[in-house]
């Protein structure tokens, strides 16, 4: 039985249920119990429960540094293309937005890959939008061969793909996969996803069992919260989180928590997370779920990122670029249009903006980041907290 098999079976209306009307009493006996169930976690994401925020923290605190002890790892996104046949409602790179698109060369990603590791990062995460044409398998299979040489931990975050397309790619060397289900509402993510592929909502849910069937070593998964009603979100990520740590046993998990930032398309969300909530939020999932890496990136402004490290947080983003060659410039000459799959060469007759002097790439992000502190930054701050920041955990010397 696949998640998807195991999600539709869910009682998803009592568990909302009880995290809108748990009480206090609720609350406790869920705070003592050894193991949490899901309807435990339902009570800790609770309005009651948020009356005991700090006795949470203090936990979801004791708890990562008992099982991850005082490190968080830190890694950096490299895009490589903002290609995409997609239409998402809350994304930049929907194919319908009249964004600057571009595909990095292999040349062009080595170097994008050589600066981060310049500023000491070894653990890259290489994101594409989905375009066949563009952004083929061969082409991510390349871009992990020659990075795997001085980066020992890779992973991708790029469309769906059957478990046969993955393995070229673990081959190469990369070693994880991320995939966010984006909303676990199946009507709201049809209206979310207007066209492209991107539509099969269970196609993408199944798709980190494929990973794992490749063998992938680490998965990662999560909703971007914003587009649905979050405890209901927050329950289907719990939910899948645990249906993976039982069946795809093998591989480290980690969860993100991303809230929408703006973008291209001007896209407002329709049930914000606050920050009291998200909160609220990360200190549950570390109580259900104690093994599970809690992602962290720079979608959250510095002041609150540096509130939220020493709740759960194991994992962190750093001095990030959601548009392909936002590190080097890379790509800056051949930025385009793409109507229909085709390129339009920019012009000056055409009105289109093109590169300005002084620019690191004219190619558009995802989205707009809110913590820009640079790499260094970050780990000073780390240390300050008592934190050890770990820009490499193992050596590939060790998979040989």
């Amino acid at each position: 039985m696949s998640f998807v098999a195991a999600f539709t079976a869910l009682p998803m209306d009592s568990l909302q249920e009880r995290a809108r009307t748990a009480t206090r009493a609720d609350v406790a006996r869920a705070r003592a119990a050894s193991r949490l169930s899901l309807a435990d976690f339902a009570t800790l994401i609770s309005p009651a429960a948020a009356g005991d925020l700090e006795a949470l923290c203090r936990r979801s605190q004791a708890v990562t540094r008992q099982r991850f002890g005082r490190v968080i790892r830190l890694f950096a996104p490299l895009y490589v293309s903002n290609e995409c046949i997609n239409n998402c409602a809350y994304c930049g790179f929907s194919r319908d937005n009249p964004i600057l698109r571009v595909t990095l060369n292999i040349p062009e990603v080595v170097r994008e890959a050589r600066a981060l590791a310049d500023q000491g990062f070894r653990n890259l995460l290489l994101v594409a939008g989905e375009h066949p044409k563009f952004v083929a398998a061969g082409y991510l299979t390349q871009c992990v061969a020659a990075l795997h040489e001085f980066i020992p931990s890779l992973s991708l975050e790029v469309g769906p793909m059957e478990t046969a397309d993955y393995r070229p790619l673990v081959q190469a060397g990369a070693e994880g996969l991320v995939v966010y289900q984006e909303t676990y509402d199946r009507t709201g993510y049809e209206e979310m996803h207007t066209a492209g592929p991107k539509r099969d909502f269970d196609w993408r849910l199944e798709c980190p069992e494929r990973a794992y069937a490749a063998g992938f070593r680490r998965l990662g998964i999560g909703a971007l919260f914003g587009l649905g009603d979050w405890q209901r979100e927050a329950l289907a990520v719990a939910a899948h989180a645990e249906y993976l740590m039982k069946h795809c046993w093998k591989a480290q998990l980690t969860v993100s928590l991303p809230r929408l930032r703006p973008c291209a398309g001007e896209f407002q969300p329709r049930t914000p997370l606050g920050d009291r909530e998200l909160v609220q939020l990360i200190a549950a999932l570390r109580l259900f779920l104690p093994d599970v890496g809690l992602v962290l990136s720079t979608r959250e402004p510095a002041g609150l990122r540096d509130g939220l490290f020493p709740l759960g947080i194991t994992h962190a983003s750093a001095g990030s670029h959601t548009e392909p060659g936002g590190y080097t410039g890379a790509g800056k000459d051949t930025v385009h249009h793409t109507v229909r799959g085709r390129i339009q060469e920019l012009t000056e007759a055409s009105g289109a903006k093109l590169p300005g002097a002084g620019r690191q790439t004219a190619a558009t992000g995802q989205f707009e980041i809110a913590d820009e502190r640079s790499p260094e930054e970050i780990a000073r701050l780390l240390r300050q907290l008592g934190y050890e920041p770990v820009w490499k955990d193992w050596d590939a010397a060790l998979t040989a």
